[in-house]
């Protein structure tokens, strides 16, 4: 057990081949697709982020997906740490929900996020395979001539080059990994939305709003409990904005309009 480590990483889909064996923190929400994405490494427990819980209990549905192959998982309450940065979420991090395969480490509600991850080191590694997720897709909605495209994606870093011009609904939380620009949303878009995943401690479930009015990019978020957290298309169909950005607000968009509202107003300008 003196070998096993906890590590770090911003989403389980940024973990690397040193994740075998482990306990990892995972920054992102505790949704299917990330439990997923933790689950393929062969890991001892996961703790993610519960993004908030959500409509459909959308930040913690992972932790169910879990208990089918016996891998112990937790989230870490948003509202106690940062989403997107999982040294946070380790350091100051309470535990707000768990598995049955954690609960009989002993991990409970209230502990914290260190104490949960100390317990997961004795837990047996992970040796089966995880079921298949419906998530993680991406989507064209509306593709029209002269006008920006609709495009949903499940995750953000699913985004592409080729999606320049595009108005990008994305699954993913506004969080900037680890607190800091990152690069992520790379290609030139005409707009990107995400969801708030309950905004949470030091607003970090929209803290790339602001990042993006550098570039003078539109970009809001609906609420967690309007639309799921990585449910693009959701998102994008009954999701209702919670914040925006001031390209977004000098564009029509405002806090309370439903985002799909707000799509139709930006191709309708678009000139």
């Amino acid at each position: 057990m003196e070998d096993v480590k906890i590590l770090c990483f911003s989403s389980s889909a940024t973990a690397t081949e040193d994740s075998p064996g482990n306990v990892l923190i995972s920054g992102s929400y505790g949704g299917e697709y990330n439990a997923y994405h933790a689950a393929k490494w062969g890991i001892r427990g996961v703790i993610l982020n519960d993004a908030g819980v959500g409509r459909n209990n959308a930040g913690i549905t992972g932790l169910k997906y879990l208990d089918q192959i016996g891998l112990a998982a937790a989230t870490a309450d948003a509202q106690t740490c940062h989403i997107g940065d999982a040294e946070h979420m380790l350091e100051h991090g309470v535990i707000s929900f768990v598995n049955q395969v954690a609960e009989g480490l002993g991990i409970k509600p209230g502990q914290t996020v260190r104490e949960g991850a100390e317990r997961m080191r004795s837990a047996p590694v992970c040796t089966q395979t995880p079921p298949p997720i419906s998530g993680g897709k991406r989507y064209t909605m509306i593709d029209e001539p002269g006008k920006p495209k609709v495009i949903c994606v499940d995750a953000a870093p699913m985004l592409e080059d080729s999606d320049a011009g595009a108005i990008a609904i994305t699954g993913s939380h506004a969080a900037l990994f680890r607190g800091k620009p990152d690069g992520l949303i790379a290609p030139a878009l005409h707009a990107v939305f995400f969801n708030d995943a309950g905004v949470g401690l030091g607003q970090a479930g929209i803290k790339r709003l602001a990042l993006l009015d550098e570039r003078k990019l539109i970009a809001g978020t609906v609420s967690a409990d309007s639309a799921a957290i990585g449910n693009s298309r959701e998102i994008y169909e009954i999701g209702i904005l919670s914040h925006v950005n001031e390209a977004a607000r000098a564009a029509g968009g405002q806090p309370g309009m439903a985002l799909k509202d707000f799509v139709a107003l930006l191709r309708s300008n678009f000139r």
